[in-house]
């Protein structure tokens, strides 16, 4: 069984010879720990791997996003990094101000100008499972471009501009969802952080008539074109997942020890594939081997049920978490 079977054995909850296995890390692991990096990657090779592409350059970039000082992305926004290896913060907004909207233009270069020459190549010469990461995180990226604390003001008010920034951030990530759609690679992936550490940051209702159907047209575009469609989320998002199930999404990668493991695993297990996780605030920094194995056992007890089915082996490696917790995590996930 190749990798690209694995995964997509799991993902229709058929049983594998053993999980699939999918390390994240931050930039400072790979500036300043290759060679660890290295050496756990060869003993615990990944199943998923991202396709050859580039995306078009965008014309308001400037700075390095991994250093200490301030950056640009493509959008406008201005990042402030104060730690080596990590993306840092969104300090300065560039819709801020409302009048700013009616000038204000898309990146629109990143898609027109992205070079996808060996995508197809990169997945045919591959027997991993090739899922492509997205700029499409529609909550996150209001929040970029306006700031945390006007978004959530808008969004109480239902101010009309917050509906015309929602439909053009959606009509460039439709473009994006079909422009992957349209290559070979398996799955794509998209992301917003919803949760704090005890529920959504705002209510399920809002959250359902604004932005699920959102969701729902990536997952769909996707889907009719025969890939899986993969979401991420950090914080508590137990209260909507059964919208991700309803709307089409295949794996879902989650803080699950922000949550109650035990319960989504009796109400979810089975109708959507768990990509990961295991504890990375406290049990991944700071926790003994001991205590990393006890966290793979409890997700899996919870989540795998009867055969072993249903879950990626995913975690990331932060910064300074040891080496030897990484790897205990992937070695127990392959003794299950």
């Amino acid at each position: 069984m190749n990798s690209r079977e694995r995964v997509l054995r799991v993902l229709k909850q058929e049983e594998v010879d053993r999980l699939p296995r999918h390390l994240w890390y931050l930039p400072g692991v790979i500036m300043f720990r290759e060679a660890e990096l290295a050496e756990v990657l060869k003993k615990y090779p990944n199943d998923i791997e991202p396709p050859v592409y580039r995306y078009g350059h965008g014309k308001r970039c400037t700075g390095n996003p991994s250093r200490v000082g301030m950056y640009t992305d493509a959008w406008g926004s201005v990042w402030h990094v104060k730690e080596e290896g990590v993306v840092g913060e969104v300090k300065e907004f560039p819709l801020a101000e409302w009048t700013a909207l009616d000038t204000y233009k898309l990146p629109w270069e990143l898609l027109y100008e992205a070079d996808m020459s060996e995508v197809n190549i990169s997945c045919a010469r591959s027997d991993k499972f090739i899922l492509a990461g997205t700029e499409t995180r529609p909550f996150e990226r209001m929040q970029f471009l306006r700031g945390t604390e006007n978004l959530f003001m808008d969004l109480a008010y239902g101010v009309k501009e917050i509906y015309k920034l929602r439909d053009m951030l959606h009509e460039f990530n439709l473009r994006e969802m079909e422009m992957w759609a349209n290559t070979d690679v398996d799955g794509v992936s998209f992301m917003d952080d919803w949760g704090t550490q005890k529920t959504l940051l705002i209510s399920p209702r809002l959250w359902r008539e604004f932005f699920k159907p959102l969701y729902k047209d990536y997952c769909d575009i996707l889907h009719k074109k025969g890939k899986f469609a993969f979401f991420h989320s950090d914080g508590n998002i137990e209260q909507i997942y059964p919208d991700l199930i309803e709307i089409g999404v295949d794996a879902v990668n989650s803080q699950l020890f922000c949550m109650d493991i035990e319960r989504l695993g009796e109400l979810y297990a089975g109708k959507i594939t768990f990509w990961g996780e295991i504890d990375r605030q406290h049990v991944l920094p700071f926790g003994t081997k001991e205590d990393v194995k006890k966290a793979v056992r409890r997700v899996a007890g919870a989540l795998i049920k009867g055969k072993r089915t249903g879950v990626i082996a995913q975690c990331e490696w932060g910064n300074k978490d040891p080496k030897e917790n990484i790897e205990t995590v992937f070695e127990t996930w392959d003794a299950i």
